[in-house]
């Protein structure tokens, strides 16, 4: 953390010395990025004596200027002046021009005055953000000071979606209001508008409705929950909670004071486990039913057959709006299973009576009849991707998680989009490739660079980009317990994911916004935000030149203009190490570390990589493998490149299987006398990731016959569910010589009995295969 403060002031102090001569954006380190700014001579000399002006007439703009009064306030000792009307100097003059977009503002700061125009109240709270960021970082902790410097500058801005959000769920982990206001604070930083707020789930359900208590006395509390991955292990803790129909007024009224709208979702017609064990009569069978322990997704769902089910959501709705006053109300849609439905008479009955071909229909009209409901209330629906299955109307807005390929469907037929594909904007995965030094996560892989690479609208004609509304980042909270891990997992992913949001794609520069958000995490410190500081690295990346019988390591800063030092014995690297200036050529054994400096000071997160060579290294290697198409790697060279992969099997270096087993010939090139075979091999079995039933070696010299001549068996990979890591098995050979090395890894066909997917296919990965 002090690392990342000394860069913050080596920034600052940076732009105060050539301010006068660079024009450049990046001095400014505005997050999100405004779409036009110009950098002038001089600063406007921010006092206790500053008033804000108002122009006359323009009153409800006022809640909008005292954020930044009571911000500036906290460390000139009270806060500053809100007056009508007035062109004095040292003022900051605040008016609207309708001309403007809603959310459009101009700032200027001169060393006499500052003007802000604005489209509207909102404009003008985004221009105080702006400026927000322009103050010494000192003023964010609210140090105590008599002046404050404002860069003088011209800035010209608007937002490029109307729909800038992020979700968290509450229905997993409970959260405090105090929580949930911090997040609010972190999107207006942000300028994000929307919060999507994940009310109900199998796990919990976590909003008071008064009309039916058992849902909060029965529903919000579940009797233990599952420890790690659904490892049949359980912490026999009760937990729950929920948030009374004050607390929700409260955090409306907190966010609508920061221009965001809070959008509640209420799930249907799956994901109903907590609903079902407080009125059984809500499902198929009637039960019993509990708040589900573990996380995934369950086959007891609303009865879309029984009248009482929709009764009781247009009770819960009538009470959900009477609470928010959003546009849109979000109805879930996704991940429901139709088992239930096809074994149940009122359902089958349900969907001869509307002449429904399918349950993929009937789940249709369960969405379509809850949203003229919602309608008639003069409200929109959004839904996740799945509702366009069984069809949806015009009026409906898709959220598309499940890629992006939903959200084209969507608007291509017409209906608004808000994109939020789970490869881009899914805050819950990893943030790095080394998850043993992360905080345990759901899975998957999403560094900053990837959410800031979003195109909303890639894949559309400009006609049909219009549909698209917005983006918005998601957080679910299956292995998310604390806020602090939340924050860690959120940010400084949300500044990508909000220029994303704001910035015209014509404008982004992923360089230059990694020099700002290096600034920006020096408000992140001063607030107390636990952010990840993977903000500054190296990256590494590989490329094999078999006819040079060599790696070719490539080392770059993930943004900016940083000098690189690097070792090859595992040693940390100074600024004695040697300068990375080209591509370093590995041909042996080696620990390569590498890291970033600048003035002199180390920055950032270390890279690490190890390299290894057997007497198999940089050979060919022919697969004789159906592989999953995610998990391909490079084909066989993946196998002999001395790249080893790390414990996330979507790394780019693991081969991967579930319905095959992976055989392989190696050419040695010549007749080679060998005693092991080594294969690494993955285990998660809480993943269904499994070692391999067996390992057999073959051997041949060119005759296409090939004689076994070692195997491993029994490799028992289940005996502890979070049992987790690579697994280099070895192969002995007692009399091995030969030209092709043939090497069947034998997968798992099934998982045994106590696994919770037992009976399902596990999955075999397998990196490098060595030959010593």
């Amino acid at each position: 953390m002090k690392r990342i403060s000394l860069l913050f002031l080596i920034v600052i102090c940076g732009v105060a010395l050539y301010a006068c001569e660079n024009t450049e954006v990046q001095q400014l380190n505005i997050v999100p990025r405004p779409v036009e700014v110009q950098v002038t001579k001089g600063h406007f000399l921010l006092t206790p004596q500053t008033v804000i002006q108002v122009e006359k007439g323009e009153e409800n703009i006022v809640p909008a200027c005292r954020f930044f009064a009571d911000y500036v306030g906290r460390s000139f000792g009270s806060p500053l002046k809100i007056e009508e009307g007035g062109r004095a100097r040292n003022a900051i003059h605040v008016a609207i021009d309708t001309t403007l977009g809603q959310e459009a503002y101009q700032l200027t700061v001169n060393k006499k005055k500052i003007d802000i125009l604005a489209g509207s109240g909102v404009a003008v709270f985004y221009a105080f953000q702006t400026l927000r960021q322009m103050t010494p970082v000192a003023m964010e902790k609210g140090e105590k000071m008599t002046v404050a410097e404002i860069q003088n500058a011209v800035i010209k801005d608007e937002p490029r979606f109307a729909y800038r959000g992020a979700m968290l769920d509450v229905g997993r982990h409970l959260f405090t209001v105090k929580d949930i206001k911090t997040f609010i604070d972190m999107l207006a930083l942000h300028k994000l508008n929307r919060f999507h707020w994940h009310l109900t789930d199998d796990q919990g359900w976590r909003i008071e409705i008064k009309k039916y208590p058992e849902l909060t006395k029965v529903g919000s509390m579940r009797k233990e929950t599952v420890i790690g991955r659904n490892s049949g292990k359980y912490d026999g803790q009760p937990y729950g909670g929920y948030y009374s129909q004050e607390e929700v007024k409260e955090i409306v009224k907190y966010a609508a004071d920061r221009y965001i709208t809070v959008i509640p979702e209420i799930e249907l017609p799956g994901h109903a486990g907590a609903a079902l064990a407080s009125y059984p009569w809500l499902g198929c069978t009637g039960g019993p039913y509990e708040v589900v322990k573990e996380w995934g997704v369950f086959e007891d769902v609303y009865c879309a057959g029984s009248e009482k089910t929709f009764q009781f959501f247009e009770d819960v709705f009538d009470e959900v709006i009477s609470l928010f006053p959003s546009e849109f109300i979000h109805v879930g849609g996704d991940e429901c299973p139709k088992e239930a439905w096809k074994k149940c008479p009122k359902c089958q009955r349900r969907i001869k009576k509307e002449n429904l071909k399918n349950e993929y229909e009937l789940q249709s009209y369960f969405v379509h009849r809850m949203e003229k409901y919602l309608n008639s209330k003069g409200r929109k629906i959004i839904g996740w991707d799945e509702i366009l299955e069984g069809g949806i109307s015009k009026t409906a807005t898709i959220m598309s998680w499940r890629g992006t390929r939903g959200g084209i469907e969507a608007a291509k037929q017409g209906n608004q989009v808000i994109m939020a594909p789970n490869t881009y904007v899914y805050l819950d995965y990893y943030q790095a490739l080394d998850r043993e030094k992360e905080p345990f996560a759901i899975g998957g892989y999403l560094p900053i660079e990837k959410v800031y690479s979003l195109e909303p609208t890639l894949g559309l004609n400009p006609e049909e980009s219009k549909m698209v509304i917005g983006v918005q980042a998601n957080t679910w909270t299956e292995y998310i317990k604390d806020f602090k891990h939340v924050q860690y997992m959120v940010l400084p992913r949300l500044a990508a994911l909000s220029e994303v949001a704001w910035t015209p794609a014509s404008e982004k520069d992923y360089a230059s916004f990694i020099n700002r958000i290096v600034a920006l995490s020096g408000r992140y410190d001063a607030l107390g935000y636990n952010y990840a500081k993977h903000i500054l690295s190296v990256i590494g990346t590989t490329k094999l030149n078999r006819e040079k019988k060599e790696l070719e390591l490539t080392l770059a800063p993930t943004g900016g203009k940083y000098e690189i030092h690097y070792t090859l014995d595992g040693n940390k690297p100074t600024l004695e190490s040697p300068l990375y200036k080209d591509k370093l050529k590995i041909r042996e054994n080696c620990s390569v570390k590498a890291l970033l400096f600048r003035e002199g000071e180390p920055l950032g997160k270390e890279y690490q990589k190890d390299f290894t060579f057997s007497k198999s290294a940089f050979k060919k290697v022919t697969l004789s493998s159906q592989l999953a198409l995610t998990y391909s790697a490079q084909g066989g060279m993946s196998l002999t490149d001395g790249v080893r992969g790390s414990e996330d099997f979507q790394d780019g270096n693991w081969l991967g299987t579930s319905i095959d087993d992976i055989v392989l010939v190696i050419d040695m090139e010549q007749p080679t006398t060998y005693t092991k075979v080594s294969v690494s091999c993955l285990n998660r079995p809480s993943d269904r990731i499994c070692l391999p039933e067996s390992i057999k070696v073959y051997q041949s010299n060119g005759d296409q016959y090939y004689f076994k001549v070692a195997e491993l068996k029994n490799i028992d990979s289940l005996k502890d569910m979070q049992t987790k890591g690579i697994k280099k098995l070895d192969i002995e050979v007692e009399k091995g010589e030969g030209r092709f090395i043939k090497v069947v890894v034998e997968r798992k066909k099934r998982l045994p009995e106590g696994h919770p997917a037992s009976g399902a296919a596990p999955y075999l990965f397998v990196d490098e295969v060595e030959v010593n």
